[in-house]
């Protein structure tokens, strides 16, 4: 029964992102592919990225945290569109560095039209997304505008310097749990920024941006836990993540028994993994005591997150509780 109330709970999130990201992830598809590109395959591998992966999370979130302070829907489209755009280039450039070829059962841009197309794909959506951000930025004060601008600054340094940190560990299997976890607060950093940027725009008290952007934090890492557990049970991502990127957190946490390290390390060798592979580590790594301690820090946050959303009227609070505890489905905790 719990497994289905969780399961109702995600349902519920991805409609929610729905309603309040469509119209941002709309307009930024339409701008994007109004461009008139020299190039057709990079026109046609923007299509295919924007055809195939639908980013309407962030600009959800800086929807709702904009109403949540009383601000205007409308505002909140315009910088959710410079959003779509400018996360669109990291995760087209995130998949370059990880060489990821596939990705949920898809060919990513890379896999489809090779390195160069998709790594000009990613720079053509970084540039227009930030001369939308800059135009929806006129609407603002000048305190606003340059906080907004520096904001966003520092988020995409943060995650420039989290992909240099798991490039410089990628396939060496040598990072601690605790410094994976604080890669995954820095790229938090993008859903902190949103939940922020919505409550500055939507006209927030300093405690409110505060608040909602310290939940914002808090669900980024919550989302790319429960993604690294996700990936537990793709053998091709698993594969991938040990020849070339970080192993899963949730691996990682397990490996501090050297002897469990061992096993799973013999298993992830083989020349080819397949599914009973996957479910046989994700088996091993669940019964360590090594992840009960994820366990308790998962709780720990999901406790924070909610409490950070108190001062939030009612409504609100539910909505984003809704939102926090689903990122914890497919976690078995």
């Amino acid at each position: 029964m719990a497994r289905i109330n969780k399961r109702k709970l995600m349902m519920q999130a991805l409609k929610l992102f729905e309603k309040e990201g469509q119209k941002a992830f709309k307009n930024a598809r339409e701008a994007i592919l109004r461009e008139k590109f020299q190039c057709t395959p990079l026109k046609e591998a923007i299509a295919y990225f924007m055809d195939n992966w639908r980013d309407v999370q962030h600009p959800a979130l800086l929807s709702l945290a904009c109403k949540s302070v009383g601000g205007h829907p409308n505002i909140a489209v315009e910088f959710g569109t410079a959003f779509v755009l400018l996360t669109s280039a990291a995760d087209i450039h995130d998949d370059i560095i990880d060489q990821s070829i596939t990705k949920n059962g898809k060919l990513t841009v890379l896999g489809k039209f090779g390195r160069n197309v998709a790594l000009l794909a990613g720079d053509a959506l970084l540039f227009k997304g930030l001369i939308v951000l800059q135009n929806a930025c006129q609407r603002l004060n000048e305190v606003q505008r340059q906080e907004v601008m520096k904001l966003t600054e520092n988020a995409f340094f943060k995650i420039a310097f989290a992909e240099t940190k798991e490039v410089e560990h990628g396939g060496k299997h040598d990072l601690t749990p605790e410094e994976y976890l604080n890669i995954f607060e820095m790229k938090a950093a993008v859903a902190e920024l949103t939940m922020r940027i919505g409550a500055i725009v939507g006209g927030g008290t300093s405690q409110e941006i505060n608040a909602l952007g310290n939940y914002g934090r808090t669900l980024g890492i919550l989302m790319a836990i429960r993604d690294d557990f996700i990936d537990m049970f793709e053998p091709e991502e698993l594969k991938n993540r040990f020849k070339n990127e970080c192993l899963p957190l949730p691996i990682l946490y397990a490996f501090q028994d050297p002897k469990i390290k061992e096993k799973i390390v013999f298993i992830l060798k083989k020349n080819g993994i397949c599914n009973a592979d996957a479910y046989r580590i994700v088996k091993i790594v669940i019964e360590t005591r090594e992840f009960q301690v994820l366990k308790k820090k998962i709780r720990f946050m999901v406790k924070k997150g909610l409490d950070e959303i108190r001062l939030l009227n009612k409504n609100f609070q539910q909505t984003l509780s809704i939102i926090l505890k689903a990122s914890l489905e497919d976690v078995a905790i």
